[in-house]
C-alpha cells in the first residue's frame, strides 16, 4: 500500500470507521439469517453449500453502497494483481507464506485426527462414498464458493477496516471473535462446545490475518482456499456434526497449536528491521 493511501486511512474519522464496522456486522448477521431461512426452498443440500455463508458478501455490498469512496481501499488486493511484476515486488517471503498458509489446514486436520484418536480411541472418518449423492468435485467447488462468500467479508473487508485502527494481531482477534459469534447455531451447543468453536475461529483468524498482512493480490482466493481446506478436513476427518463438546475442543486446540508458529514468525518479523523495511517498501499497492 502506498503512503498516501495509508495516511488517508489514518485520517479517517473514528465515527466513520465505527459506522462501517457496525453496518457490516449488522448486515452480515441479518443477511445470514435470511439466507438460512431461504435454504430449504432452494433445495440445495446444506452439506454441499450453506447459503448463510453469503451473509458477509451481502454486508460488503451494503458498505460499498454507503461508503463507495472507501470500499476500493478496503478490498485492495482481493483479486489477482494486474501487471506481470506484482509477484516479484511482493518478494520471496509472501510466496512462501502463501504455500505455508494453504498447508496449515493439513496440519490442523492431522492434529484433529490425532486428538480424536487420543480422546476417543477412534477416528471419525467420513469416506467420500458416503456422499455418493453429491460428487466430491461438486462438494469441493461449492465449499470454495461458500468460503469465498464469507472471506470477502471477514478477511478482505472487515480485517483491513479494523487493521486501520489496530495492529494486525489485535485486528485478527477481533475479526475472529466476530466470525465466531456470527455462527449462532454453534454457540447454542453448550459452553464447552462454544468455547472450543470460538477458540478455533479466533486462532484461524490470527493465522489468516498474519499470513495475509503483506500479501497484495489474490487475498480472496488464499483466504477462501484456507477456509475450504479446513471445512473439508472437518467434513471428512472430524465429526463436525456431533453435538459432543470434545471434538470441537480438540478442533480449537488444533487451531491454536497451528497458530503458534505464525505468531512466533510475526514477532520475529517485527523484531527484524531489515524484514520490516523489505515488507513495507511502498512498491505494492
Amino acid at each position: 500500500m502506498v503512503p498516501d493511501e495509508e495516511q488517508d486511512r489514518r485520517r479517517e474519522p473514528r465515527t466513520r470507521w465505527a459506522a462501517q464496522s457496525g453496518v457490516f456486522l449488522a448486515v452480515a448477521f441479518v443477511a445470514a439469517g435470511v439466507c438460512g431461512a431461504l435454504q430449504p426452498a432452494t433445495g440445495i443440500p446444506p452439506e454441499v453449500l450453506q447459503l448463510t455463508q453469503f451473509g458477509p458478501a451481502v454486508a460488503v455490498a451494503a458498505v460499498a453502497l454507503l461508503w463507495p469512496g472507501r470500499i476500493r481501499n478496503r478490498l485492495a488486493g482481493t483479486l489477482p494483481a494486474r501487471g506481470r511484476g506484482q509477484a516479484g515486488r511482493e518478494g520471496r517471503d509472501p510466496v512462501l507464506g502463501r504455500a505455508a498458509l494453504l498447508l496449515t489446514p493439513v496440519l490442523i486436520t492431522a492434529l484433529c485426527a490425532g486428538g480424536g484418536l487420543l480422546t476417543t480411541g477412534s477416528l471419525p472418518v467420513t469416506a467420500p462414498a458416503a456422499l455418493v449423492a453429491h460428487p466430491v468435485a461438486l462438494v469441493v467447488v461449492a465449499q470454495l464458493v461458500g468460503a469465498c462468500g464469507e472471506e470477502i467479508g471477514w478477511r478482505c473487508c472487515l480485517q483491513p477496516l479494523l487493521r486501520s485502527r489496530f495492529g494486525p494481531l489485535a485486528a485478527s482477534v477481533l475479526v475472529g471473535a466476530a466470525w465466531g459469534l456470527w455462527h449462532v447455531p454453534a454457540l447454542s451447543q453448550g459452553p464447552a462446545y462454544a468455547a472450543g468453536f470460538l477458540l478455533a475461529t479466533v486462532t484461524m483468524s490470527v493465522i489468516l490475518g498474519l499470513a495475509l498482512e503483506h500479501v497484495r493480490s489474490n487475498r480472496l482466493l488464499l483466504a477462501g482456499g484456507f477456509h475450504t481446506l479446513v471445512n473439508l478436513g472437518m467434513l471428512f476427518v472430524t465429526d463436525e456434526k456431533s453435538p459432543a463438546a470434545a471434538p470441537m475442543v480438540v478442533f480449537g486446540a488444533a487451531c491454536l497449536a497451528a497458530a503458534v508458529p505464525w505468531i512466533v514468525s510475526a514477532r520475529r518479523t517485527v523484531a527484524s528491521p531489515d524484514r520490516i523495511t523489505a515488507a513495507t517498501t511502498p512498491t505494492a499497492c
